[in-house]
C-alpha cells in the first residue's frame, strides 16, 4: 500500500505530486499529523475503526492533507485531534449508553431474583410431595382395607360354596337312599 513516510515540506512539492492541503495552516508544522493508518496504531483500535469512526461521526477530527495518486490518497489529520476524539469514542463506549438497549442489570442482583425464584419452586415442590405423600398413604390404608374386605368376602364365598356343596351331597345321599327303598 502506497504511504508517504512524512508529508510534504513546501508548497512546491505539493503542486508537483498531487498534494491537497485541506487545511493550509498546517502547512510547515507537518510533525503535528497523522496518516489514518498510523492514527489507528496510535490510538489502538483497527484502521476500521478509524473509518467507520469517520464515515459515521460529524465531528471527527477534519482532513488536513492528502497525498499521492488521485485513485489511492492518504488521509493526513491532527494527531492531538485524532487522539481527543479516540479518547471521547471509548469514554462513550464504556461509560454509560445512552442507545435504545435497556440497561443491563447487575450481576448479584439477576443472581438474587434466580435465587428466590428458585427457592420458590423448591418450596411449592416440597408442599406438592408432602400432599402425595399423604395422598399415597390415604391410597395404602385404602388398599389395606379393602384387601381385608376382600379377604373376608372370599372367605365367605368360600363357606357358602363348601355349605352348597355339602347340601348338594347331603340331598343327593338322600336321593340316592330315597330311591333304593321301595315305594308304598
Amino acid at each position: 500500500m502506497y504511504q508517504e513516510a512524512n508529508p510534504p515540506d513546501s508548497p512546491q512539492e505539493t503542486c508537483a505530486d498531487g498534494v491537497v492541503w485541506l487545511r493550509p495552516e498546517y502547512q510547515g508544522r507537518q510533525g503535528e499529523l497523522v496518516t489514518l493508518a498510523d492514527g489507528a496504531r496510535l490510538v489502538g483500535v483497527s484502521r476500521s475503526a478509524i473509518s467507520n469512526w469517520q464515515a459515521r461521526h460529524t465531528n471527527f477530527p477534519a482532513l488536513v492533507l492528502l497525498t499521492g495518486p488521485l485513485h489511492k490518497r492518504t488521509k493526513w489529520v491532527v494527531a492531538t485531534e485524532l487522539v481527543s476524539f479516540a479518547r471521547a469514542q471509548q469514554q462513550r463506549r464504556h461509560g454509560p449508553r445512552a442507545s435504545h438497549r435497556s440497561p443491563q442489570r447487575p450481576g448479584a442482583q439477576i443472581a438474587a431474583e434466580q435465587t428466590a425464584h428458585y427457592e420458590e419452586v423448591l418450596r411449592t415442590l416440597t408442599e406438592r410431595e408432602q400432599r402425595q405423600a399423604k395422598a399415597l398413604a390415604r391410597t395404602r390404608a385404602a388398599k389395606r382395607a379393602a384387601g381385608q374386605k376382600l379377604t373376608r368376602a372370599r372367605a365367605r364365598l368360600t363357606a357358602e360354596i363348601e355349605a352348597v356343596a355339602r347340601l348338594g351331597t347331603a340331598q343327593d345321599h338322600n336321593t340316592a337312599t330315597t330311591e333304593k327303598e321301595p315305594r308304598p
